[in-house]
């Protein structure tokens, strides 16, 4: 019985709707696998596990730590000749496939069992893909049939030309090289338009086995792989036979280098970032990785600072330098020795050293917040506080003095005589609010005047730095923001940074910047005088000449310079020579700065809240000076020939020391007391 032309009508109609069904259904399966599988699209933001990228002010990249890609291929900008050597040696119908190869499987089963070893794998560069960025390394069924699935979501989601290039981005190929760019870099110190033939196939021979395949670990093998990658390009059509037969016989021509921004530009600058990086990040976020860090280093300052240290170190010294913005804290430069690669030591930031006549910032600011002016009158005489008997450099006593010139002359009577008169909590108040001696706690000994108490370079800066501020302190700090791996901001300066703690009054500030200009234009510190700038600043140099010291500020910048020995051995020098080290960095980069003026000198007075009577601090003591246990001063000089500074006396015995010099002083009061020797001078 012939069939109507309705019944093949409705049995083609049947069919169709179990086609559409059928398709529908693979649609709505592939869908239901695709909402468990990972966006691909966000495959360019990949970042390994553990990596952290540190970048300058300018976004100059400073280290990258972890396993990190160092350096990437632009879009668009990958060599045909590379992109040809990996697809002949990892996936040659990689422009066919989908994502998973059926006719790769089939020929890499074939090729194994003839081989009797597994010869060659089956994974397309977009499983590999894949499996890079998404899933681990575990050889499991599971992870198998995902990575397949996430494969051919890939080819769905980005094109041919996109996947290429992020695998070519993101491969490990051995000895520290994630990335075409990075192992053209370490093999052959090259840019990955620059390499041959041979070296392009050589390196697209190491995926299989990157860390034997090494030709850095296996030279041989690494020559084996290169010449089966030579003959596939030749069987693919990339290069002639001749072109692979030539290459074939070629040397492998290594001229290795260490990966890109493995070292750090700033080497003590990014120990500091290490050992602060963990206050503001949870274990999980550093371990997760993908972490960018925009920090406060200024990096081409960095360098001149570097270099300028290594230049005017007196003789043999070591020698350190940081800048800090005084507006927010933040660091610009941090120099903790002439050479990282001789010694890891950060001084600025580990080593104690005495401050010396730097220390007088605080019995002086103490004196002017309680009322007395730069122009009132002392009497500087040789005398002695129960005991403790400084001297000026030279013997020199002036007599009446004014506060300013007792100053830029760096009296230390003067200093322990303020000291005297406003009282220890005064002079302790003023240098706890700029974060000196909250650590390690100042006692009350007439020596603190004049540095007997060990700071840290950075801390003694920062101090500096609050008080060009107009007196607003702000806790030294590296970093600008911090980024996770999909950019999100996990913390920014601008947004949870500290607003600065009021150190003392801004008119206080302000005559002490007046009185530290005068210390620059006139005095001690005078060699680092700046002809277009003002500069407010002062010296200080401990007993013996073993620390030199320069902090000075123009109103956006402080600098301090710090020159010494690490065993506390006399330098045979002085305060003058940090002075002109911190001129002959400013020199190269206040250009860079836009000029500005301190506040003039305030005119208003303050209510006096002192101990004694005013209008007997400028007469002579009535009693002779003590002779007993006197001290033993070291000049403070802008050059050889000027200068007045003194560093704290001599007291008699020495305690042992311990080394490395790295925590001494834990609690300096054992080390300070009247009659014993201190731990360091």
């Amino acid at each position: 019985m012939k069939r109507s032309r309705l019944h093949w009508a409705l049995i083609a109609g049947t069919a169709a709707a179990v086609g559409v069904g059928a398709a529908l259904g693979m649609r709505a399966l592939t869908e239901l696998v695709d909402a468990t599988l990972p966006d691909a699209r966000g495959i360019a933001s990949f970042n390994r596990p553990g990596t952290i990228t540190l970048l300058s002010t300018n976004g100059k990249v400073i280290q990258k730590l972890g396993p990190a890609t160092r350096e990437k291929v632009k879009p668009g900008a990958m060599p045909p000749t590379v992109a040809e050597a990996f697809i002949a040696a990892e996936d040659r119908r990689f422009y066919q496939h989908d994502g998973v190869d059926g006719w790769g499987i089939a020929r890499a089963i074939v090729t194994n069992v003839r081989q009797g070893s597994v010869r060659e794998g089956a994974s397309t560069i977009t499983q590999q893909l894949a499996r890079t960025v998404f899933l681990s390394q575990d050889r499991t069924i599971t992870r198998k049939l995902k990575e397949a699935a996430l494969a051919m979501k890939l080819e769905r989601q980005l094109s041919k030309q996109q996947i290429l290039e992020q695998y070519l981005n993101y491969v490990y190929l051995g000895s520290g090289a994630y990335g075409v760019a990075d192992a053209a870099w370490i093999y052959f110190s090259k840019t990955p338009e620059q390499l041959t033939v041979p070296e392009a196939a050589m390196i697209a021979g190491l995926p299989p086995a990157p860390s034997i395949y090494s030709a850095l670990v296996n030279p041989d093998l690494a020559k084996e792989r290169r010449s089966i990658v030579l003959d596939r390009m030749a069987q693919a059509g990339f290069i002639s036979t001749s072109e692979a037969d030539l290459g074939r016989n070629s040397p492998l021509g290594l001229k290795p280098a260490t990966p890109k921004y493995f070292n750090s530009s700033a080497p003590y600058f990014t120990t500091w970032i290490a050992q602060e990086l963990p206050k503001f990040l949870t274990p999980e976020q550093l371990e997760v990785g993908g972490v960018k860090v925009r920090t406060s280093l200024n990096l081409d300052w960095q360098k001149k600072a570097q270099q300028v240290i290594r230049a005017n170190a007196p003789f043999d010294t070591e020698g350190a330098m940081v800048s800090i913005d005084p507006s927010n804290g933040l660091v610009r430069v941090m120099v903790g020795g002439k050479d990282f690669s001789k010694s890891q030591f950060n001084r600025t930031i580990l080593a104690l050293r005495s401050p010396g006549s730097t220390f007088k910032l605080f019995p002086y600011a103490a004196a002017i917040d309680r009322g007395m002016k730069p122009e009132t009158k002392v009497f500087d005489a040789q005398r002695c506080w129960n005991g403790y008997c400084p001297k000026n450099f030279g013997n020199k006593y002036y007599g009446n003095i004014s506060l300013a010139d007792a100053l830029k002359n760096s009296l230390n009577t003067v200093a322990v005589q303020l000291q005297d008169i406003v009282g220890f909590d005064a002079v302790i108040d003023i240098a706890n609010n700029f974060n000196i001696g909250t650590e390690r706690p100042l006692g009350k000994y007439y020596p603190m005047a004049i540095g007997a108490y060990e700071q840290t370079i950075l801390d003694m800066t920062a101090a500096y730095a609050g008080m060009a501020n107009r007196g607003l302190y702000f806790t030294p700090s590296p970093f600008e923001e911090i980024r996770g791996p999909k950019n999100e901001l996990l913390w920014s300066r601008r947004l949870s940074g500290s607003p600065g703690k009021r150190a003392v009054d801004s008119d206080v500030a302000d005559t002490m910047n007046w009185m530290l200009q005068r210390v620059v234009t006139g005095g001690t510190g005078i060699a680092a005088k700046l002809d277009d700038r003002q500069v407010a600043g002062k010296t200080g140099t401990s007993e013996n000449t073993r620390d030199l010291w320069f902090i000075g500020s123009i109103p956006q910048l402080t600098t301090g310079v710090w020159f010494g020995y690490d065993d506390d051995r006399s330098t045979k020098s002085t305060s003058g020579e940090a002075a002109w080290t911190w001129k002959q960095f400013m020199l190269q980069i206040k250009d860079e700065i836009p000029g500005r003026a301190f506040p003039d000198k305030p005119k208003t007075k303050r209510k006096v809240r002192l101990a004694v009577d005013p209008k007997t601090i400028a007469k002579p003591p009535k009693t002779k000076p003590e002779q007993k246990e006197k001290g033993k001063g070291e000049p403070d000089a802008a050059q050889p020939t000027v200068g007045t500074d003194q560093p704290r006396p001599t007291p008699v015995a020495a305690p042992a020391r311990q080394k490395p010099y790295l925590w001494r002083n834990s609690n300096p009061d054992r080390n300070i007391r009247p009659g014993r020797r201190w731990a360091r001078d």
